[in-house]
């Protein structure tokens, strides 16, 4: 093509009727190229308004990359230590602030509201047991137990007690199931300040340490044994 007096000529093969070649103004050339490329078939197979947005964003997360590594002495290693410097910075905060989640706690008092007989606390734990809340039914076999006992003067009734206090003190006259009261005692612990779960497994042994207590009679201690002889 050849551009002459505002005008761009343009100079096709000519034609099998043998006509001579055809000048086309600039701007008539240029909208008529705009029109045929207008046509959809010209844009059938361009990506979608929704991938070329995702190109652009993973472009530009490419040139962050690029220009902090470019912009960083030795290149990647430079980035790495960035990367590390904003660790630090969360661990600092993390510590500084605390953890989000509620923290763990060891132990704690076995009975938290209105004194409730033990038969009162079985019923609670059964109804929880029975609409499969077993955290909660673990926690109410557990305060039943240490109430039973305390009901039984094997434990002197004490506010405040710990679930593994109760257990150390009620191994004492009931040895043949000093492991078991410290194994419930630790279920109590988890479920009630440790953040855990109980499941039904947990619960029926807690369930049958309480029958079986219930059946059992304390252990003689020497001097009540001297005196009874």
């Amino acid at each position: 093509m050849s551009e002459a007096g505002g005008f761009i000529t343009a100079r096709p093969l000519i034609a099998a009727s043998g006509g001579p070649p055809v000048d086309i103004p600039r701007d008539a050339a240029r909208e008529a190229a705009r029109r045929e490329l207008s046509d959809p078939a010209y844009h059938q197979h361009d990506p979608s308004l929704l991938q070329r947005a995702v190109n652009k964003l993973w472009d530009w997360i490419g040139s962050l990359f690029d220009a902090a590594s470019g912009g960083t002495p030795s290149g990647w290693l430079g980035l790495v230590v960035i990367v590390l410097v904003v660790l630090a910075l969360i661990g600092a905060l993390w510590w500084r602030l605390g953890t989000p989640q509620r923290a763990f706690t060891t132990s704690g008092a076995v009975f938290d509201d209105r004194p409730r007989s033990a038969a009162e606390h079985r019923t609670t734990a059964e109804a929880h047991a029975a609409a499969h809340r077993w955290t909660e039914a673990v926690q109410e076999r557990m305060r039943a137990i240490v109430r039973s006992l305390e009901e039984r003067a094997l434990l002197d009734p004490r506010p405040g007690r710990t679930a593994d206090e109760a257990a150390a003190e009620a191994g004492l006259p009931l040895p043949a199931h000093a492991d078991r009261l410290r194994a419930a005692a630790r279920s109590f612990d988890d479920v009630t300040y440790g953040g855990r779960t109980a499941d039904e497994a947990a619960y029926l042994r807690l369930r049958d340490l309480d029958r079986d207590l219930e059946r059992t009679k304390p252990a003689l201690s020497d001097a009540a044994q001297g005196v009874a002889e």
